[in-house]
């Protein structure tokens, strides 16, 4: 089992070592599906810990310490491992070599960039479909979290080896768009120089309409005023819904933030092929919909509910708690029915992989549109739904007036351009999705540890600091990343031998496992608290430094420990980069 792991990341190539160990004594034929490496909870224990021996115990016919007690004979004949020990009922756990680490630091300077990249995609098409807010108005700060999981977790995907097309659903049917219109049609009005006075309730009371009503104008003169709402709305309707997805475009590029594909639920009905009708067809010749009536709702209100014979589909069929109406009594679509016509043409468009970013009041018709995933696509494609949860506003601890220009709710554009794209990006992203988010204006710009993102780019800036001082000992060493990895990568990196520079080249080998897993899970969270954990442990590199001059990054006397942990360094810069990089926020070299 001798070899380097040069060709894929540390982890990966100790869990070759262990299948092989395990298909040794089982035969090829097992199953090492379950058998997982990964770093033990305690550090103390070693370097990383398998289950192998618990997860295969009963189909060896042995008790799981005594399998564990073969494999770990195995294991120690093995060029990579510097000790195993058995614990407990039966989990092993491993010490890597020393030298080990230096070939994962060569690793990870060789690859560069690419570097963490996987291909645990293989290519398979993803549809990331996310922020979809109704364009009814600005991107508030709540859109504002869903936007940047969503994009985030493409780029994440994209980084695992998936075919990644980020996706954006117009809500631009329906009555909240026709309020829309109406809105709209009041500031028209206004830019002709009518007095509107107060914005009557149920009307958007925003001045973002405002500029609407003047390209109306613009458009119609005053000739909309002699229409009835029958011949003004359509046109109105369409004006605003166009003047609403260029402003919601631009408040996301702002993040950096584009789709691939926007795709118009207005479009599922009144094209020559209507989609909805012809899903419900589908369905009707699957036997999954019939036409019957609900029992009133005994807990909360059922959505669409109407005490009369209806078209139901047979959602309880396939895991949701009540069939559920497609038409209502007018005979328009519920929009139940036009979401199953949408996923259904994302199945017909190829996606076998979906997944869905929807904000925290949006919980309740997860069941729903898994069940009629399960239907339109009989099985063949999974749906991941991922809530995202509310942002609290505030500013020193106190919560955000409202906007002026929204009327009712704090921009998306506001607080970009108070805090800038990184510092929202990052913070956005340093919670899990799932959990309500506090986000302080005040906190978010302060240069501090306590400030994660300052933090995290702070480390990477810090890194480049130390190549510019080195500069003094090795004059030689390259300004450009890829150069001077390649400088540094035959340096004398066994010489990294404090604990402190250990610990640190033991969570870069964890970045590329970490990116699997966040990728797997569907969770970029965890790029954003692992890359926490290495800026974390670099400062204190650098402080201990300050401390004890033996531990400095650079040392006059001695070119050769300060090339090693100079590349030390590039490694470090260069997986900061990497991850800051998949969430979408800037590494700079400089801060001041």
């Amino acid at each position: 089992m001798a070899g380097k792991p040069s060709t894929q990341h540390l982890f990966a190539n100790v869990l070759t070592r262990v299948h092989a160990v395990c298909a040794a004594e089982l035969g090829a034929g097992a199953d090492l599906s379950r058998v997982v490496v990964e770093p033990p909870k305690d550090p103390s224990h070693g370097d990383m810990a398998t289950n192998a021996a618990m997860v295969l115990a009963k189909e060896a016919g042995k008790r799981p310490r005594d399998f564990a007690e073969q494999i770990a004979a195995r294991l120690r004949a093995d060029d990579l491992i510097a000790s195993v020990d058995v614990a407990g009922p039966g989990f092993i756990n491993l010490t890597l070599k020393a030298s080990v680490w230096a070939d994962t630091l060569r690793t990870v300077l060789d690859g560069g960039h690419s570097y963490g990249q996987s291909t645990i995609g293989a290519a398979e098409k993803v549809n990331v479909e996310y922020v979809s807010a109704n364009p009814t108005g600005p991107m508030h700060v709540g859109h504002c979290r869903g936007a940047v999981f969503g994009d985030a977790l493409a780029s994440l995907l994209v980084f695992a080896g998936y075919d990644v097309t980020r996706e954006y659903y117009i809500n631009d049917a329906g009555a909240q768009v026709d309020v829309l219109a109406r809105s709209a049609f009041l500031r028209y009005r206004e830019a002709l120089g009518e007095s509107i006075g107060e914005i009557p309730e149920g009307l958007y009371p925003g001045d973002y309409l405002k500029p609407v009503g003047e390209a109306l104008v613009a458009d119609y003169g005053d000739r909309l005023l002699t229409m009835p709402e029958g011949g003004w709305l359509p046109a109105v309707r369409a004006k605003a819904i166009a003047m609403m997805m260029e402003a919601i475009k631009g408040d996301l590029a702002s993040l950096n933030i584009r789709h691939d594909v926007f795709f118009s639920e207005r479009s599922l009905t009144e094209t020559a092929n209507n989609r909805v009708a012809q899903t419900i067809d589908f369905l009707r010749a699957k036997g999954d919909i019939y036409e019957g009536s609900l029992p009133p709702p005994k807990g909360g209100p059922i959505e669409d509910y109407e005490d009369r014979e209806q078209t139901l589909f047979r959602a309880t069929a396939f895991g949701d708690d009540v069939d559920r109406p497609l038409i209502k009594s007018d005979g328009s679509y519920t929009y139940f029915a036009s979401d199953i016509a949408y996923h259904k043409n994302k199945f017909e468009r190829g996606f076998r992989n979906l997944v869905d970013v929807w904000g925290s009041d949006h919980g309740g018709y997860v069941k729903r549109v898994e069940a009629a995933i399960k239907a339109v696509t009989s099985g063949n494609a999974t749906l991941d739904v991922k809530i995202v949860q509310l942002v609290k506003l505030l500013r020193n601890g106190e919560p955000v007036k409202m906007s002026k220009r929204s009327g009712d709710f704090v921009t998306l554009r506001e607080v970009v351009d108070e805090v800038g794209k990184d510092a929202v990006r990052f913070m956005m992203l340093y919670r899990k999705n799932d959990a309500v988010l506090d986000f302080d204006l005040a906190k978010v710009i302060e240069q501090s540890r306590e400030n994660p993102v300052f933090y995290v780019q702070y480390g990477h800036a810090r890194g480049h600091s130390v190549f510019r001082n080195a500069r003094e000992v090795i004059p030689d060493l390259p300004e450009e990343a890829g150069a001077r990895a390649a400088f540094l990568v035959d340096a004398a990196l066994e010489r990294l031998a404090d604990p402190a520079e250990l610990d640190l080249l033991r969570r870069l080998a964890l970045y590329p496992r970490t990116i699997e897993a966040a990728a797997s899970a569907h969770e970029p969270h965890r790029i954003a608290f692992y890359l926490y954990d290495l800026a974390s442990e670099f400062h204190a590199l650098w402080t201990r430094g300050r401390d004890l001059p033996y531990l400095r990054f650079i040392i006059n006397n001695d070119a050769e420990i300060t090339k090693a942990r100079l590349a030390l360094v590039q490694g470090v810069v260069s997986v900061l980069a990497s991850g800051l990089g998949v969430l979408g926020v800037d590494a700079p070299d400089e801060m001041r």
